[in-house]
């Protein structure tokens, strides 16, 4: 009988195998890959292995609704990362003398290449693990670390309840790792840029402010421990003793954590001298070229992608020159733009009833959208999808809008989160098209919908690759177009402002680090060519100095979908239905380029129609 994985002994080194994730009954609207004996035993190969990855992070198995090690943060040191990838290199080589490749089915064969592309791009991303800045524009592990309690852990029994307590004294040992590493990484010459501390330290010291830390509202995570603890079905003297323990865990060592990480942020502050972007770290050119490769998954250099975004903001420009003609408008596009941003029926009231009309107004479009959807899709996912506000204590490292994946057992909705910290950056022409791309038919459908593809491994249902779904969402705010939406001209034209807004992030994010602009050069060439807000062009601009490369991914992606869709209109003629096209986009999960480029052409070349 063949052996599925690592040999026991190998197998005995690991932290322990995770169950299969939990999950709902596979949608039966979504066709599943056939799969003969040999595809059958590959697959559960690699769900197995996918078990042993997930196995190392008790956080990850939190998220896709697992309580194995319920109690237990994930380990954030070096060693753990190098064990890691020694896992999926013993991974990697047992599939490559188990399997053959030749035997597979095409299916079969596209899940090997991708096994085989996911370890090769690990073991590349090893060699740059240090270049990784541990503080971010928009990522703080000491922020993110109670979003995920008060998202994921869930608490249905007293033991879910002393678990969320023994995480929160987990903290201490967690944000002592991350502290240590970013020492270790700072004296090598990687430490963030000066930009990031203040607000960084402004959001660490939120996360211990309120009760029962000192006087004032809540702590949040203390909110959520007592609100799901008040919910129990549990006597009123078990429910007594889990809130003070969960009081003295928060108080203790979840405090001294946080202490012990401010401090470290401190003595990091000095050492930050620059805002420049990556080319000024040791191989930075190499690490940002590899950045690109990885984010757009092509061979495309930053030099071409800059073209390609200069040549996108003209054309885009080009179009919203067109509305602004239509509605009348005489002075120049910067004008118009400016005209926007100052006008107060383009804007929400800065006020708590302002920030719910803009929720109302989101979750409108999301309605409206999933209303036509079947018009478009074939299939639509089963999991529920929430609109909500970024919480306060996070608003400076938060993103503009971004969306939260759901759990696979239907426990936790898909999530779409917006920013809301400042109501007079807020411009009422780009909720629409926010709405597509984050919700539905974004990465609400392409996510979500992935996880309910039964036979499908689960490393390509939970795994994925900015450029296709960043690709996608931005490929969803110009299909809202085509199914009857932005009826009015502004909201058209807030459309075509975050396309350019992608657009420009080609220019800006390769002139960061390819070409050497400052960070005011960059700030500047928004200010000039975008309808971004000042607070977004700044917090833009920043995202991108930290995270090198990412902001590539949209366009490239966008870009490729519709070239493909394209092509697939003019092959097929008659015969071509957008559905079947959506369906061979999204059946496959979330996949580089170039392979999504192979399963069109491969449809056009059978006749096209529904896959399955």
């Amino acid at each position: 009988m063949r052996r599925l994985l690592i040999s026991s002994a190998a197998l005995a080194l690991l932290a322990g195998c995770a169950t299969a994730p939990a999950a709902t009954a596979p949608n039966p609207d979504v066709a599943a890959p056939t799969a003969g004996a040999e595809d059958a035993q590959f697959t559960a190969f690699l769900d197995q292995a996918f078990d042993e990855r997930v196995a190392l992070s008790p956080q990850q198995m939190t998220s896709l609704g697992i309580k194995t090690h319920y109690d237990r943060l994930d380990d954030y040191t070096p060693v753990a990362d190098a064990y890691e990838l020694d896992v999926a290199r013993i991974q990697l080589a047992l599939m490559q003398d188990e399997f053959d490749r030749d035997a597979l089915s095409p299916q079969g064969q596209l899940s090997w290449d991708l096994f085989e592309e996911q370890v090769e791009r690990q073991i590349a991303n090893q060699r740059w693990r240090d270049h990784g800045y541990v503080f971010a524009a928009n990522g703080n592990p000491a922020t993110s670390l109670p979003v995920f309690m008060i998202n994921s852990h869930r608490i249905d029994s007293v033991a879910d309840a002393e678990a969320y307590v023994a995480r929160l004294v987990e903290f201490e040992r967690v944000l002592g790792e991350i502290s240590t590493d970013a020492e270790r990484r700072a004296a090598e010459g990687f430490v963030s840029p000066a930009f990031v501390f203040p607000i960084t330290l402004t959001d660490t010291r939120n996360v211990i402010s309120g009760a029962p830390f000192d006087g004032g509202e809540d702590n949040p995570v203390w909110a959520d421990f007592s609100e799901k603890v008040a919910a129990l079905d549990a006597p009123e003297a078990e429910k007594t003793r889990l809130m003070a323990a969960g009081r003295a865990a928060l108080t203790g060592p979840f405090k001294r954590g946080y202490d012990q990480i401010l401090a470290t942020i401190q003595r990091l502050q000095p050492m930050a001298t620059s805002n420049d972007g990556v080319w000024r770290l040791p191989d930075g050119a190499a690490y940002y070229a590899q950045r690109v490769r990885q984010s757009t998954t092509t061979d495309l250099t930053p030099d071409q992608v800059h073209q390609i975004g200069l040549d996108e903001v003209a054309r885009i420009q080009g179009e919203m020159e067109a509305i602004k003609t239509r509605v009348g408008f005489t002075g120049s596009l910067q004008d118009f733009f400016a005209h926007i941003k100052t006008d107060p029926r383009f804007q929400y009231p800065n006020t708590a009833e302002g920030r719910e009309t803009y929720l109302v107004d989101a979750r409108a479009a999301v309605a409206d959208a999933m209303e036509v959807a079947p018009r478009w899709f074939h299939t639509l996912p089963r999991a529920e999808l929430e609109v909500r506000a970024v919480e306060e204590w996070r608003q400076e490292t938060a993103s503009v809008a971004f969306y939260n994946r759901p759990a696979p057992d239907g426990s936790r909705p898909g999530i779409y989160y917006v920013n809301l910290a400042d109501m007079t950056q807020v411009l009422k022409p780009q909720v629409e098209a926010i709405s597509y791309h984050e919700g539905a038919p974004g990465h609400h459908f392409q996510i979500a919908l992935v996880q309910e593809i039964e036979g499908l491994p689960r490393f390509r249902r939970f795994g994925g690759y900015g450029a296709f779904s960043e690709g996608w969402g931005l490929y969803s705010e110009l299909l809202g177009k085509e199914m009857g939406f932005y009826q009015d001209p502004y909201a058209d034209f807030g459309r075509l402002s975050l396309e350019l807004w992608r657009a420009a992030r080609l220019v800006t994010d390769t002139g960061l680090h390819a070409k050497r602009w400052s960070r005011e050069r960059a700030i500047e060439y928004f200010q000039q060519n975008t309808l971004l807000s000042e607070r977004d062009i700044v917090k833009e601009v920043e995202r991108y100095i930290t995270n090198p490369g990412q902001a590539t991914s949209y366009k490239i992606g966008q870009l490729k979908i519709l070239e493909l869709r394209a092509r697939a209109r003019d092959a097929l003629g008659d015969r071509f239905d957008i559905r079947d096209f959506h369906a061979v986009v999204l059946g496959g999960g979330a996949v580089p380029l170039g392979v999504l480029e192979d399963r069109v052409d491969a449809w056009i070349a059978a006749g096209g129609g529904r896959p399955g």
